[in-house]
């Protein structure tokens, strides 16, 4: 088993590291003034919620990048740590990319499946903005299947060691 949570563990980070990588960038390249085409309330405020929600999924991811990487660093492998770690990576992380504080952009689930991008935009953003967000969706999908088990398994195991 522990050898799985270490593998889970590697490519976990791969992929965040992935997505940190492009989020910088963009928030490098990017400010409000950038994104803002038309001056008008709306169109600011989604702005701003945006880039706030961005930078939350940033945050998030790289602290869930450093935890994996003392998780991997440590001399003797700790499961239970690297457990604890990946279910942050999708409790906060993934949560956080899907689920976003601001609600510029949500998860279509009738499009999931169909091909085409299940990200819908609140409003019509300008071509950066949208590209960021499809850029790291997949990375984001892969990393919500890949960890979908310390969403509610993991926790329910917790407990019961809890209890006993």
């Amino acid at each position: 088993m522990s050898a799985n949570v270490q593998k889970l563990c590697e490519t976990t980070r791969e992929k965040l590291k992935i997505a940190i990588d492009k989020v910088e960038l963009f928030l490098n390249q990017h400010a409000l003034p950038q994104l803002i085409t038309e001056q008008d309330e709306e169109t600011v405020h989604f702005y701003e919620g945006f880039l706030s929600d961005l930078r939350h999924v940033l945050v998030f991811s790289e602290m869930s990048y450093e935890k994996l990487g003392v998780a991997l660093r440590r001399a003797t492998f700790d499961e239970s740590f690297a457990q604890k770690a990946l279910y942050n990576v999708y409790h906060y992380g993934v949560n956080n990319f899907f689920y976003p504080k601001n609600e510029s952009y949500s998860e279509d689930g009738r499009y999931a499946y169909t091909g085409q991008d299940a990200i819908r935009f609140r409003k019509k953003p300008v071509r950066p903005a949208r590209d960021i967000i499809l850029d790291i969706t997949k990375l984001y999908e892969e990393l919500r299947d890949d960890l979908t088990y310390y969403e509610n398994d993991y926790l329910t195991e917790k407990r019961m060691q809890n209890q006993v």
